[in-house]
């Protein structure tokens, strides 16, 4: 039976250091009481925030992870940038930020300008898609200090403090709706790549998959991003918001227990009525013969984003509206914890 533990991550001792970052940053904080740019403590959060004034200024970063090595393999770099936007765009979204611009740093053992062309023009096509803008970046050239591609980004957004959400108004007896994810998007990928070379051996990404496609290129699916549709529910800045969303959640590192409870402030979730996984997810669950307690704590296993409002129709249109499947897939219930049936 694998486990994320097998594949080299421990999720408790991430959360440990995660929990030691932040109290390091919340040691800057004071530096600008009372200036402009005075931080927001946000515990649990998805992003940072800071005062400017009439809105906040929000901030993030995150990466694609070992995702990169299964590219690596399989040649193909098309769809990463994707993932890489979708990971800190989605963060911020769920805050209400507008995402308005992106940085990103590319460190590498050796340049090679095949792979930094697609790898870049996947990138600049999911900023158009969800209108941010690249002002700068970094390439940098290691050597022996990195093996391969190590590819991370900031997120730069900004959101009215009338539709800043840190879960404060969430309720017991609230809908939550789930936006449908294609596939892994970039956590998890660990357990991935463990099981899928202890089932096909190291060569897997070549191993077809089914007519005609192979295991690699399924598992690269560009990832679908959120931030555009959840803004049009949100209504982008200076405009109205179209429904009223108490909290937003992107499952990432911890699947839906390990995200839910960030913005339900002591409240539980029971979760009886979630979507299928894609069939690729279930095949490689059952490859690595997978409990479901642990796939839904590695993986997001079908729900990519989830949203607290009693505006379960309105959620649904907007998402369909942009090419998302939704449903409603639980509500917030007294108990602490997430219930998955």
């Amino acid at each position: 039976m694998a486990t994320y533990k097998d594949a080299g991550v421990d999720i408790e001792a991430g959360d440990a250091a995660s929990k030691i970052a932040y109290n390091a940053a919340k040691g800057t904080f004071a530096a600008r009481k009372g200036m402009i740019g005075e931080p927001v403590v946000l515990e649990d959060g998805f992003a940072g925030a800071m005062d400017f004034g009439d809105f906040y200024l929000i901030q993030n970063d995150d990466g694609i992870g070992t995702k990169m090595i299964i590219a690596e393999q399989a040649g193909k770099y098309d769809t990463m940038g994707y993932d890489l936007l979708g990971m800190v765009c989605d963060d911020a979204i769920c805050v209400g930020a507008e995402v308005v611009s992106m940085s990103n740093t590319i460190d590498v053992s050796k340049v090679d300008a095949s792979v930094i062309e697609p790898l870049m023009n996947g990138l600049r096509d999911a900023c158009i898609e969800q209108k941010i803008v690249i002002p700068g970046g970094e390439i940098a050239e290691l050597g022996s200090m990195v093996d391969g591609y190590v590819w991370n980004a900031t997120a730069v957004g900004i959101v009215e403090k009338d539709k800043f959400l840190t879960g404060d108004r969430v309720e017991v007896g609230d809908p939550i709706i789930g936006l449908r994810s294609r596939l892994f998007r970039s956590n998890g990928i660990s357990l991935v790549r463990h099981i899928m070379t202890e089932k096909f051996g190291t060569d897997w990404v070549k191993e077809e998959y089914k007519d005609g496609m192979t295991w690699g290129e399924a598992v690269l699916a560009p990832t679908k991003i959120y931030h555009n549709a959840v803004l049009e529910m949100l209504g982008r800045y200076g405009e109205p918001a179209k429904c009223d969303i108490k909290a937003v959640v992107h499952i990432t590192g911890g699947g839906l227990p390990g995200n839910i409870p960030r913005v339900t402030k002591g409240f539980g979730a029971r979760l009886d009525n979630l979507p299928e996984p894609n069939p690729i997810m279930t095949a490689i669950k059952e490859f690595g013969n997978v409990s479901d307690e642990e796939a839904y704590k590695t993986w997001n296993m079908g729900v990519g984003m989830a949203i607290v409002s009693k505006d379960v129709d309105k959620v649904i249109e907007i998402a369909g509206r942009h090419g998302i499947e939704a449903v409603k897939i639980g509500e917030i219930v007294e108990e602490a914890g997430v219930e998955i049936i």
